[in-house]
């Protein structure tokens, strides 16, 4: 029998091994960030937003968002799109890289995407979503899962229509951050709308927005009846939150806080992989902000951070954590 709070989730025709998922963040969750949340106990993860349109411009940095990692067995892709025709030219593109689930974002705020009409604007258009999946779900037998907000603002609160509209389309598996558009990322995320949500749809619902520690994750299956949840900004220099999570989840007992040493050696297990993925160049000028995360509220912190921003290559990182390690 499974645990109420901590269980497998099933999307289509796939069973994904637990509930605890990682969020799609661009410019953060790479394959080598997914990578380590793996180890640190995350059941899925989700490749950065990769542009629809980009793919079926045979972009080979696009291309690249979508390798996986060494240890990911399961992948999914998330796409972004303002209709159904770019998603038909990008299709040969996605297949390629098989995987697990695609999926469409319907969430994104920054004004370069929604100024298209993809990402949160496409809340606007609902019937827009049905076409897009339909065409999708016609096209393979990966399961289509959507992810939105609750609404374009808080006068147009419509994520039950635009959810309905996914299904008819064929989605397997509804995604909500629980804030609208307008919020962005400020405010409180309403969590009583995703009970809403949930109570209306037969299908698995994954429930995003407010959850920064194990015992967020926990308040949000419990209130609302959720499926699962999606670590996105908790889960940044932070891997550990999984792992925490399903103990806290399993036993009712939270593990203690973890300790700088091992954030250290977390944080330079990340590196380099980082290093050997993308080349050492690349992995220490775009690493910076992942591994002043890793050190965010330790005593000493802004001094630490500032010498993270001014190293310049491996053996600079080396320098400035081995005191931690001793």
């Amino acid at each position: 029998m499974e645990n109420p709070l901590y269980h497998t989730v099933k999307i289509g025709n796939v069973i994904i091994p637990g509930n605890l998922f990682l969020a799609p963040l661009a410019g953060f969750t790479d394959k080598a960030f997914r990578s380590i949340c793996l180890t640190h106990g995350a059941s899925f993860t989700y490749s950065e937003m990769v542009s629809a349109e980009a793919l079926s411009r045979d972009s080979e940095k696009t291309r690249l968002l979508m390798e996986r990692a060494d240890n990911e067995k399961l992948l999914g892709i998330q796409i972004f799109m303002s209709e159904e025709d770019t998603a038909r030219r990008a299709i040969p593109e996605i297949l390629k890289a098989n995987p697990t689930v695609i999926d469409i974002n319907c969430g994104c705020p920054v004004p370069k995407v929604v100024k298209n009409g993809a990402g949160a604007a496409l809340m606007k258009k609902p019937k827009t979503i049905e076409k897009i999946v339909k065409l999708l779900t016609n096209e393979t037998d990966i399961p289509i899962t959507v992810k939105f907000r609750s609404g374009w603002d808080l006068n147009s609160v419509n994520f039950l229509e635009f959810a309905d509209y996914a299904i008819r389309g064929g989605a397997s598996l509804l995604t909500m951050h629980a804030r609208t558009r307008s919020q962005g990322y400020s405010g409180e995320a309403n969590w009583e709308l995703l009970r809403e949500l949930k109570n209306n749809f037969n299908v698995p619902v994954i429930g995003s927005g407010n959850i920064f520690t194990p015992r967020d994750a926990m308040g949000m299956l419990k209130e609302t009846g959720v499926d699962g949840v999606l670590f996105a900004r908790g889960a940044i220099g932070n891997p550990f939150i999984f792992n925490r999570t399903i103990e806290l989840l399993k036993t009712g007992e939270e593990l203690q806080e973890i300790d700088l040493k091992v954030k250290i050696i977390t944080a330079l297990d990340h590196l380099n992989l980082t290093a050997g993925y993308k080349g050492e160049d690349t992995a220490c000028r775009e690493i910076k902000k992942q591994l002043c995360s890793y050190t965010k509220g330790e005593p000493g912190s802004a001094a630490l951070r500032n010498k993270i921003v001014h190293a310049k290559n491996m053996e600079d990182y080396r320098d400035i954590f081995k005191e931690y390690l001793a």
